[in-house]
């Protein structure tokens, strides 16, 4: 398995676990074969749990480039209210932008369930995944809402009943799912659409966010995460705490805080609750925490003579940070 929740290791072998895994989907598709994932709590180990197969499937879902994802649940979509409790419960058909869904998942957008599926929609949707919640009691469903979405994407209109896909000759060339003549149902069955974030994130990217486990917490200033956002590596002179225990060339929690002048008693250096700190992102650093708390505030030219070494002018590369969207 590729994501551990308990425990440390070299990201090097994380990285090659995750495109292990990755290989074996990529290759058992290519084979004509479904491959079955699912987390079996029976067996499951703290070292390679996720905690629920609705993270597991977005996840997946991503690392092989899946088109949709279908997240089965025991009502028909995603309500505004919880329909078993409020009558006047209103459907959500479609949403555009995920980060824009306002509200607790777990008690005023539908069933308690539904938490972790916005949560597995986020994740999906953040790497291209177009992502569905519909009832699971009707299996049909997936493909209706399939043939629905392409027509709609490509601008086809819904065929007669009576007129259905035709099956190639032998000798045909393959077609793609958007040149089928699809007999799409005129009123496809109620669910919710999450459609794909324009921009996906890269692979790379995504795994660092989503495939690793932090193993401790980067506290940045506003400056630095400035400098992040334009696409700028993290230096020293940025970081204001440091929390964890964690080695070179693991993961991280990047958050960002609000720097008090030098002259404030705190020992901390950084305003707790105004505003709270916010978690941005992820990054595989280049120095332990131990190097780290040292050279925290420092400029990068200062590295050196602090630790009698300095292995990079970066705390962490760009390329080995990933920004939440």
């Amino acid at each position: 398995m590729f994501v551990e929740s308990d425990g440390c290791v070299l990201t090097r072998r994380k990285r090659t676990q995750y495109l292990n895994a990755k290989n074996t989907l990529d290759e058992l598709l290519h084979m004509g074969v479904i491959p079955i994932v699912n987390e079996n709590d029976t067996l499951a180990v703290a070292e390679i749990k996720f905690g629920d197969n609705d993270t597991l499937s977005a996840i997946t879902a991503a690392m092989v480039q899946a088109d949709y994802l279908f997240l089965m649940t025991d009502v028909d979509c995603l309500y505004d209210k919880n329909p078993r409790t409020n009558p006047d419960a209103k459907a959500i058909k479609v949403v555009d932008n995920i980060a824009l869904l306002e509200a607790d998942a777990g008690s005023s957008l539908g069933t308690g369930g539904m938490s972790t599926k916005i949560v597995a929609a986020r994740l999906a949707t953040s790497a291209g995944v177009t992502t569905v919640i519909t009832r699971s009691s009707n299996p049909g469903n997936v493909a209706n809402i399939v043939k629905h979405t392409q027509a709609q994407r490509t601008s086809q209109p819904a065929t007669p009943p009576s007129e259905t896909i035709p099956k190639p000759g032998e000798d045909d060339p393959p077609r793609s799912p958007s040149s089928l003549h699809l007999d799409v149902p005129s009123s496809p069955p109620l669910h919710t659409r999450f459609n794909p974030d324009p921009k996906p994130m890269r692979d790379r990217y995504f795994w660092i966010l989503h495939g690793l486990a932090p193993c401790g917490t980067v506290y940045i200033d506003e400056g630095a995460f400035s400098a992040l956002v334009g696409k700028a590596g993290l230096l020293p002179v940025g970081i204001v705490d440091v929390e964890g225990a964690f080695a070179q060339q693991e993961a991280v929690r990047l958050v960002v805080v609000k720097r008090l002048p030098a002259t404030n008693p705190s020992t901390d250096g950084y305003e707790k609750t105004k505003p709270p700190p916010v978690e941005v992102g992820r990054a595989i650093v280049n120095y332990s925490a131990v190097e780290m708390m040292r050279i925290k505030g420092v400029k990068s030219t200062e590295i050196e003579h602090v630790l009698g070494y300095a292995d990079s002018e970066y705390v962490a590369l760009r390329e080995n940070i990933a920004l939440s969207k």
